[in-house]
């Protein structure tokens, strides 16, 4: 299973898609819930033996082809001083936000020693599924931590990120690179711990015009997937007209979310290695209809290049069967 999820981003053909799915691990297995009841998330995450427990729930659950650690895009904030934590119905918190460019961190601790506990969950889940799977590594891109950090909560729109852009250009910019030069030692952190391939969630960032796209993200995602020599992937929401710029990223797979047609993607990207892209909203239905609907995906993206999983994260209420149709249609999938 692992080698199918490495040959489909190096984009070579597999015999059935690979599948994983984004936040495979949490709210909508019972398991999950039973276990989270004696831990707060920020213990759950810097526990090596519970995080270890819950990253692997859904791998022994599903067979999935890869195994993206329980972690949180936000840990990339612990070196830099910047605390955080979890507020019922409200998401991730920081007490302390950037609010001026005055502010913005001007170094940050060595990610090894404020990070231990990530590469000790990395190596405890990669010694455990071995060649069964994929071990994935993750971190937040520059934009998407500089939401949470400025905005202190989950923004609308992310309008007070963006303000800040604009009020302050340069100090914006210094404030992606901080964030970026974190990031960076973070991935490298991760793969010498046994990290098979990486992710950059920069969620948030196709909020931004091209331009600014261009001029602020795209180089710093440039330098972050360079960092490291294993596979990667990029994820960013609302770049379906964008996709080529995505594709600049040095990603070795595009990450799609579900708004964006599969079979037009892989028309625009060519040989592009890609990933996704099943509405999660779809997992809410019955076992037949997710069936359906991942049968189309599969349909469209072919046989080579192609990592099956979700537009976006499995949201809380998925019933956990949809979820197992999800993962054996892929499994039972031949070309």
């Amino acid at each position: 299973m692992r080698s199918h999820f490495l040959q489909a981003a190096r984009g070579e053909e597999t015999a059935r898609p690979p599948v994983w799915l984004m936040r495979q691990a949490g709210r909508y297995l019972p398991e999950y819930r039973e276990l989270r009841a004696d831990y707060t998330f920020r213990e759950a995450i810097s526990t090596p033996d519970v995080a270890t427990e819950i990253t692997l729930q859904p791998f022994e659950r599903f067979g999935l082809d890869a195994v993206v650690i329980y972690s949180d895009i936000l840990v990339a904030l612990e070196p830099l001083g910047i605390d955080y934590h979890l507020e019922s119905g409200v998401g991730p918190v920081i007490d302390d936000p950037i609010e001026t460019p005055a502010a913005i961190p001007d170094h940050h601790e060595p990610v090894a020693e404020r990070l231990d506990y990530v590469g000790e969950l990395i190596e405890r889940v990669s010694e455990h599924v071995g060649d069964r799977a994929a071990t994935l590594g993750f971190a937040g891109g520059p934009f998407t931590l500089a939401s949470y950090a400025v905005a202190g909560e989950p923004a609308k729109n992310h309008i007070p990120v963006r303000g800040f852009r604009a009020a302050h250009p340069a100090a914006f910019e210094e404030l992606l690179g901080t964030f970026a030069d974190v990031v960076r030692e973070y991935v490298r952190f991760q793969v010498e711990h046994g990290a098979d391939a990486i992710q950059l969630f920069d969620t948030y960032a196709g909020l931004l015009g091209p331009e600014d796209y261009r001029d602020y993200v795209l180089p710093l995602h440039q330098e972050i997937l360079e960092a490291v020599d294993v596979p990667t992937i990029v994820f960013v929401r609302n770049m379906g007209g964008r996709l080529p710029t995505l594709a600049e990223s040095g990603a070795d797979v595009v990450g799609l979310d579900w708004t964006v047609d599969m079979a037009e993607a892989r028309e625009t990207l060519g040989e592009q290695p890609v990933q996704g892209n099943l509405d999660p909203t779809d997992l809410l239905g019955d076992p037949e209809f997710v069936r359906r609907r991942t049968e189309s995906i599969i349909e469209a993206a072919g046989p080579d290049g192609h990592i099956l999983n979700l537009g976006h994260g499995v949201n809380r209420t998925t019933p956990v069967e949809s979820v197992a149709a999800f993962v054996e249609t892929a499994k039972s999938w031949e070309w």
